[in-house]
């Protein structure tokens, strides 16, 4: 398995060729000293339920694991908030207007793209719809279903920090 690190042959800053491995999450030039540290993307996951207390899924459109149920959300862009990111992630990927988003917990992943693993930082949030009735598969979404929390399979989840979240999150959060 490649390093990201690895990658990165020459400094952003001055183009210099001597652009080294300082540790083992950063590169620094010999030439101009500028250190590049690989920090995790952040990116959000939304828990949302509907009034029969069953959580919506999706099933994945696009790779990495295509094909296997997900849960809305995505890559947080720059200048935006992990709140603003996950309302603007369900939306485009659901339809849904988000009227709430309350962070619940993080979980360090690494997101194959591209034939690397890019580290990424998933925020999840429990989120609150107040109509449902719009609900629609978009972007990366191909389909969007509700499952009751009893039948939730986690290893049907083709990302490993989707299937830890729901995993605590049916532990912990869910009233019993």
């Amino acid at each position: 398995m490649i390093h990201l690190l690895e990658k990165f042959q020459f400094c952003p800053v001055c183009g210099s060729q001597h652009f080294v491995v300082k540790n083992e999450k950063s590169k620094q030039c010999e030439n101009c000293h500028f250190e590049y540290y690989l920090n995790p993307s952040a990116a959000n996951v939304a828990f949302i339920m509907n009034k029969k207390g069953e959580i919506l899924i999706e099933r994945r459109l696009k790779e990495p694991a295509k094909g296997t149920y997900d849960l809305p959300g995505g890559f947080t862009d720059a200048n935006e908030t992990g709140e603003e990111g996950v309302i603007r992630e369900v939306k485009e990927e659901t339809n849904l207007d988000v009227t709430k988003a309350t962070y619940l917990f993080s979980l360090p992943n690494k997101y194959r793209y591209s034939g690397l693993d890019i580290p990424t930082l998933d925020m999840f949030f429990l989120c609150e719809v107040a109509d449902t009735s719009s609900l629609t598969a978009g972007d990366d979404a191909g389909e969007t279903l509700w499952m009751a929390p009893e039948d939730i399979h986690t290893e049907e989840f083709g990302l490993r920090s989707i299937r830890e979240g729901l995993r605590r999150f049916l532990d912990h959060h869910l009233p019993r």
